[in-house]
């Protein structure tokens, strides 16, 4: 009996959080005995060093929206490596799409990670609602996505399935700045939905009071206009000494290890990786209340959670955790536990692996 082929899709290779649950799913598939791919479409990055089994991995080059080049030899890939089921991650639905045009046995099941995608509209709504006619199933990372799928989207086989953390990498490069036992940190690609102006201002308030504290952003950071108006905001505000911006890594763990407190400042969220990365690392947390945080974070209990884009409060949530050491020991292990016991590895990829075979 043949294995069941499965590839992922994903745009690029760099450390965000679509990026690394479709390589850590690669990974995890192969594990599990199947015949496991991944494919990236547009660009690759750090994460390619993640990648356990190179020999099953395609990078395609795509540079337009509808790249035949690329298209075809997809196809000639799925076809040699008797594939039978793309799973698309993120944006990649419509290359997604356009294979199942050429290629119709081909069975897509499609990751929905961007809870901001509830706010799509015009043509944009109208392009995907077109494509989702010709997937076999939709997987949502929280149930807000799953009720938005079922009303507004045309598959018929939606599910909620909440996202799995899980340290692929153990390596040691990256070195923290800043004062030991007083570090601050953001994973969050530069992106508008992270908001990381809210977490500069917040920032930039709690260190009257807090000198000695600083605060640490990893991520993807580009040319865009969003990513030079933060790095411009730090410098107006003065807090190049307090605030360090590393760019994409890909030595989580070893980042994770080096800091004392985890934070994301999004306006919107599916159910972010980072968040379980920080239980994972057992980091007290403080986190803003969009799509899923609140329902896997307990405010008080296993971390703090504020209203978005709201500064002010972020910025109290700081100083009163770095001023309790107690409470961010106690959030810490309650966190932690949660999330090994209900975010795990195993339990993620049995039920996968059955949306799957449905």
């Amino acid at each position: 009996m043949n294995k069941l082929g499965v590839i992922q899709i994903i745009d690029t290779l760099e450390t965000g959080g679509a990026e690394v649950l479709a390589v850590n799913i690669a990974n995890g598939l192969t594990e599990e005995g199947l015949n496991s791919h991944i494919c990236v479409t547009r660009k690759e990055g750090p994460l390619l060093q993640n990648i356990k089994r190179k020999s099953n991995y395609i990078f395609l080059n795509r540079t337009k929206t509808i790249d035949f080049r690329a298209l075809i030899n997809f196809k000639r890939y799925l076809k040699d490596n008797k594939v039978s089921i793309i799973h698309a991650h993120a944006t990649s639905s419509f290359f997604a799409f356009c294979i199942k045009l050429m290629y119709p046995k081909i069975r897509i099941v499609w990751h929905n990670h961007y809870g901001n995608n509830i706010n799509l509209s015009g043509f944009k709504l109208f392009i995907l609602k077109m494509t989702t006619i010709f997937f076999h199933s939709i997987i949502n990372v929280n149930e807000a996505l799953s009720l938005w799928a079922i009303k507004k989207l045309y598959t018929k086989n939606v599910y909620y399935l909440e996202n799995f953390a899980f340290f692929s990498n153990k390596e040691k490069i990256t070195k923290l700045k800043g004062e030991e036992g007083k570090r601050i940190v953001h994973l969050a690609s530069f992106r508008p939905e992270k908001d990381h102006e809210n977490l500069i201002i917040a920032f930039s308030n709690f260190i009257k009071k807090n000198k000695d504290w600083t605060l640490h952003l990893v991520g993807r950071i580009d040319e865009s206009e969003y990513s030079k108006k933060n790095m411009n905001l730090i410098k107006t505000l003065g807090l190049e000494k307090h605030i360090f911006v590393y760019g994409s890594c890909f030595d989580i763990h070893n980042i994770l290890s080096q800091a004392n407190i985890g934070v994301l400042s999004s306006k919107s969220e599916g159910l972010p990786i980072a968040m379980l990365e920080y239980g994972l690392a057992n980091l007290p947390i403080i986190v803003t209340d969009v799509g899923e945080c609140s329902s896997v974070v307990k405010n008080n209990v296993s971390g703090l959670i504020v209203k978005p884009k709201n500064h002010k409060e972020f910025s109290e949530a700081l100083d009163i955790l770095v001023n309790s050491e107690d409470k961010r020991r106690m959030f810490s292990k309650a966190f932690n536990t949660n999330v090994l016991n209900n975010y795990s590895k195993e339990s993620f990829f049995k039920q996968l692996i059955n949306i799957y075979k449905l």
